[in-house]
């Protein structure tokens, strides 16, 4: 048999474990069976991409993840990949086959009326300490900044005057972000407290008591520490008020191309994903308060 002689193939010639033999054989097997259920006439020489494609439908219907459905795919193209290249059929069947595309994981973000609430709060001390924290939260979700961008954030690169901040995101490519008349504020009451320390900053926005540069675990620690506060979210980082910055501009009529070049983002397709956040909310909101929904 072809199956056979193909998993023989794996074994013997790919070296393949015996679990991925294992795997492959359980694949063309589920194959087999929903071919001959179609029409129990037809072979493996016959079949056609019309029913490989009535195969990767049944498996989207049954519930298989994208993941299961390209893997099964794949064991299948490598397989009548095989056959071909022996010469046994003439056609293979799943090459014009193009398998589901994996759902990209909508970005998380923390509420509005959260961020409100810490922000607003008296979760932050009056020290020095107390003002940093509460001005990095504020900064990631005011600005959208990256977390390299902000530690890597230099007073230099802070403009009282236009009110912007200049980061260097990725390929070093710099970018200018506005701010407004609160964040203005604790910039300015930060950076008089640490004046009066009379430390050694080396020029870097964001340092600790000792002057020394914040680094990035630090700055991860204590924003997951903070929005742990107000949000039961597992995922509580610096990436997540970003994320939590684009949302809210969208839920606020931002245009996406605004919003792109606030985040850095090289394409637009990559700042569309937040859309679909707002719609995930829009629709959440819509089955809340409608009476018939």
């Amino acid at each position: 048999m072809w199956e056979e002689a193909f998993l023989r193939y794996l074994a013997l010639e790919r070296n393949c474990s015996p679990r991925t033999v294992g795997e492959y054989r359980d694949d063309l097997r589920a194959f087999r069976a929903f071919y001959k259920k179609v029409d129990a006439t037809m072979s493996w020489e016959t079949v056609d991409a019309d029913v490989v494609r009535d195969w990767m439908v049944s498996m989207m219907e049954a519930g298989r993840a994208a993941t299961t459905v390209n893997r099964r795919l794949s064991a299948l193209r490598t397989f009548y990949r095989y056959l071909l290249k022996r010469g046994w059929i003439k056609t293979d069947p799943v090459r014009s086959v193009q398998g589901p595309k994996k759902k990209k994981p909508l970005p998380v973000f923390v509420k509005e009326n959260e961020m409100d609430r810490l922000l607003d709060g008296n979760f932050f001390g009056d020290d020095f300490c107390g003002k940093r924290d509460r001005l990095i939260l504020n900064m990631f979700y005011v600005t959208g900044v990256r977390l390299s961008e902000l530690t890597g954030l230099n007073n230099r690169d802070v403009d009282f005057s236009g009110r912007v901040i200049r980061v260097i995101g990725k390929r070093n490519k710099q970018r200018i972000i506005p701010f407004g008349a609160e964040l203005a504020a604790l910039l300015k009451e930060y950076q008089d407290v640490k004046a009066s320390m009379t430390m050694d900053d080396g020029g870097a926005v964001f340092v600790d008591e000792r002057g020394e540069r914040l680094d990035n675990a630090r700055v991860r620690k204590l924003v997951r520490r903070y929005l742990g506060m107000v949000t039961t979210l597992k995922k509580r980082s610096p990436h997540v008020l970003r994320h939590t910055f684009a949302t809210s501009m969208l839920n606020h009529h931002a245009d996406l191309e605004t919003l792109k070049e606030l985040l850095g983002h090289e394409s637009v397709s990559t700042t569309e994903i937040y859309t679909h956040t707002t719609f995930e909310e829009l629709k959440e909101m819509y089955n809340l308060a409608h009476p018939r929904a």
